[in-house]
């Protein structure tokens, strides 16, 4: 009976040893994140818009702080605060002081709308990798595709950005065109009920 154990029990971790080296190794494609965002047409709008967005608040706030500095300057100028009545003093003061709340109030927005903005980008072009992630996969035979900041070493020969950048490419391509339909149809419906 032992003399068949041992030989049932080889073949028995043979075969299983032979499954295991057996199933497929996992492809992986290895994606920068930060390329995708410089590259892409979808990231360049998303970061024209930002930056206009950033140019319009910041307009406001420069705005603000010039109206501040004038009035500063009127403060240190001995011979106009001397020509002004006690009336006129207090008005420019509250003037002044009201701005200051304004400022202070407008960097907060600014603050909030620009971290905002900066995840809602973030979101969109997430979103637009995650789609080009799965189609460049599917065509690849890849198992996953993983972020390179993910990754403490990976072979150059892994790296499947240009291949996502191309094809969020003509996803932008593609909703650019049906954006510009949907644009063209609503438009139609406003001419047709003037």
């Amino acid at each position: 009976m032992k003399n068949r154990f041992i030989p049932i029990l080889l073949a028995a971790i043979g075969l299983s040893t032979a499954a295991f080296s057996a199933e497929p190794t996992p492809n992986v494609g290895i994606v920068n994140f930060g390329t995708c965002v410089s590259d892409s047409k979808l990231g360049k709008q998303e970061q024209a818009s930002f930056e206009s967005l950033k140019k319009q608040m910041a307009t406001l706030l420069e705005d603000t702080e010039k109206q501040l500095g004038d009035l500063t300057a009127k403060f240190n100028d001995p011979e106009y605060l001397d020509g002004l009545s006690p009336e006129a003093e207090d008005e420019l003061k509250n003037k002044f002081r009201n701005l200051n709340e304004e400022l202070g109030r407008y960097q907060n927005q600014y603050y909030q709308v620009m971290n905002q903005a900066n995840m809602r980008i973030i979101q969109t072009i997430s979103t637009g990798i995650n789609s080009a992630s799965e189609k460049v996969a599917k065509d690849k035979k890849l198992n996953m595709v993983v972020n390179k900041d993910a990754c403490f070493f990976y072979a150059p020969t892994l790296d499947v950005t240009n291949l996502i950048i191309a094809e969020m490419d003509k996803n932008f391509a593609v909703d650019s065109k049906k954006d510009a339909v949907q644009s063209t149809t609503a438009e139609q419906k406003i001419e047709n009920t003037k």
